[in-house]
């Protein structure tokens, strides 16, 4: 094992660094409405508003892009097919359902309990290329697979560039060949003298 020095201070004394962030940050704090709003009423007014942190079930996400769709794999370990529903509103998606709380039995004993349950919803705007009439989705071992084919009309194409009638010289893009535009004359035009 390594011989590590561990530096501490007195209890309540922070142990002082030689880039501390914190203590550059000491003045600002000063000018946080939130705590003058914490200070100034006493409690927090906004507390029971917000589920605190872990209690609710979010599931987790990965959204990605290829060339001709759009990919959504949403995390739900434990979530049955029947407690799912995906629903579209305008160029909306969501997401919702419930994961259900295992019975508990009196004469359990649990040394961690860190598994959220409950409702969710997610909610992805999607953009004006996805045909999310041709959504599909599929649940296969706890995560569900989302693929929203984009739009034919809004998938990039390549568009073939065709040269110039050769007549002598290189046509620009105005349409001049190099010596019809010394003369400042397009092709198909002759100048009146």
């Amino acid at each position: 094992m390594a011989n590590l020095n561990i530096r501490r201070g007195e209890l309540g004394e922070p142990v002082a660094n030689a880039w501390d962030p914190m203590r550059m940050m000491e003045p600002l704090r000063a000018f946080d409405p939130f705590r003058m709003i914490r200070d100034f009423l006493g409690s927090d007014p906004f507390a029971g508003m917000v589920p605190a942190t872990g209690t609710a079930f979010v599931p987790d996400t990965e959204i990605k892009e290829t060339k001709d769709s759009y990919m959504i794999n949403i995390d739900l370990p434990g979530v049955r097919e029947q407690d799912l529903e995906v629903s579209i509103t305008g160029n909306r998606l969501t997401v919702s359902g419930k994961r259900e709380e295992e019975e508990r039995r009196e004469d359990e004993r649990f040394f961690a309990y860190e598994r959220c349950y409950g409702a969710f919803s997610r909610s992805f705007v999607m953009p004006e290329a996805a045909d999310l009439g041709s959504l599909s989705a599929e649940l296969k071992d706890g995560v569900l697979h989302l693929s929203v084919p984009k739009k034919a009309e809004m998938q990039p194409r390549r568009i073939q560039i065709r040269g110039g009638e050769e007549t002598g010289g290189k046509e620009s893009a105005s349409g001049r060949t190099a010596e019809s535009a010394e003369t400042g004359t397009a092709k198909g035009e002759s100048k009146a003298a």
